[in-house]
């Protein structure tokens, strides 16, 4: 698995990377200090306390948001959602993943 998020930059995609999340300003504030823990620096956290667009990207799960991951593209359309309690120890699969959407999104 790799350490770094820098990872996500080394696949010279053209996005934007954020974390969304329901959570509270402090509940955010240890998920951010945690993943700089953990892989030496955060992504930026945007906040969904009506979890508006964690509906529209279909991680809705009742009153809070499925883990996982997926992408918009600039007119906030979703290309796609993955649900993963796991993702980030399975970074190397998410990456992979991440990149052959993008891929194909490009190519349409």
């Amino acid at each position: 698995m790799h350490q770094n998020l820098d990872t996500l930059e080394d696949l010279n995609l053209n996005v934007d990377t954020y974390i969304i999340s329901k959570d509270t300003v402090e509940e955010q504030k240890i998920l951010y200090d945690e993943i700089k823990r953990v892989f030496g620096e955060s992504l930026p956290i945007l906040a969904d306390p009506e979890l508006k667009v964690i509906d529209k990207m279909g991680m809705k799960n009742g009153d809070i948001a499925y883990r996982g991951y997926g992408m918009l593209d600039s007119d906030g359309n979703v290309i796609f959602q993955t649900k993963n309690d796991h993702w980030g120890e399975q970074f190397d699969q998410t990456l992979n993943e991440i990149e052959e959407e993008y891929q194909n999104f490009m190519s349409e």
